[in-house]
């Protein structure tokens, strides 16, 4: 079954970002690390067409490490410049304006020739609800100058912020694709909170959850619920029942979906990538 969720400030959002691309020098897509397919809207070829853009693959320090490599790869090899960064890490933001001017040499170039006097490079942060577009710009400000909070629809006008001489940045608030075709791709923003939880039954995120985890992260799972490798091989809603006893829900199924979703978010179950690289073919 598809997920259908377009509410109007997102239709009001893409509209205005196409007006305002004419104003900036580069795009930078910001996506989730963890979801280096999924957390991508389809839409933005559309929306962006030619505009110079910079792939940020952030909350790289959420994903699994070697996940992350293969996908940075990937996208270089598909002609998109791209950075895995932290948007909480200084080392990891400052990468931003150099990568920013690599990509711009040849405008910049052209510029000096014309004897246009340097500004500021002017970009546009896009990307889906919830992949840290206002922890970037906080960081990058090193201030509060953008809301931010772990849930989908925090930004919701359009902003210029100004970071020192060398950088001005339109903020956007995050834009959905009107259906998601592929149920897992639903799946997998949900359980990173990208879309609210209830778009979705809680037990089959849950489940889903499971099912990932026993087959690329199985020892993690084991350890955070004290689990034999046995129990592993048990059907999923057996082992989501196998859980809830274990944590004193007995038969609150509902529950023990919560707890294990808010433990992934928290990062109790350690690193994980849900888009594996090893099935980009399918």
């Amino acid at each position: 079954m598809s997920i259908q969720w377009f509410p109007g400030h997102m239709a009001k959002a893409r509209r205005e970002v196409s007006e305002k691309l004419k104003f900036v020098d580069i795009v930078f897509e910001l996506i989730d690390a963890r979801l280096p397919l999924s957390s991508r809207n389809p839409m933005l070829d559309q929306i962006v067409q030619q505009k110079p853009r910079l792939i940020l693959l952030n909350k790289a320090d959420l994903a699994d490490p070697n996940q992350t490599n293969l996908w940075v790869n990937y996208f270089r090899e598909q002609g998109y410049p791209v950075l895995a960064l932290t948007a909480k890490s200084d080392k990891s933001v400052k990468q931003i304006i150099p990568a920013s001017k690599k990509v711009l040499a040849e405008k910049i170039a052209r510029d000096n020739e014309r004897g246009i006097k340097p500004r500021a490079i002017r970009a546009m942060v896009l990307g889906i609800p919830n992949v840290g577009k206002s922890t970037l710009l906080n960081h990058l400000a090193g201030k509060k100058v953008a809301s931010t909070g772990n849930r989908p629809g925090v930004t919701k006008g359009q902003q210029w912020l100004r970071f020192g001489s060398q950088l001005e940045l339109l903020d956007t608030p995050g834009i959905l694709w009107p259906k998601f075709e592929d149920p897992a791709v639903g799946k997998k923003l949900a359980l990173t909170g990208a879309i609210k939880d209830d778009l979705l039954h809680l037990d089959d995120l849950a489940l889903y959850e499971l099912e990932m985890f026993s087959r690329f992260y199985p020892e993690q799972l084991k350890e955070r619920y004290k689990l034999t490798e046995d129990d592993l091989f048990k059907e999923l809603p057996e082992l989501l029942m196998l859980i809830s006893e274990k944590r004193g829900f007995r038969d609150d199924y509902e529950r023990a979906s919560e707890m294990l979703i808010l433990e992934l978010r928290q990062g109790k179950l350690g690193r994980y990538t849900l888009d594996r690289f090893e099935e980009l073919s399918e």
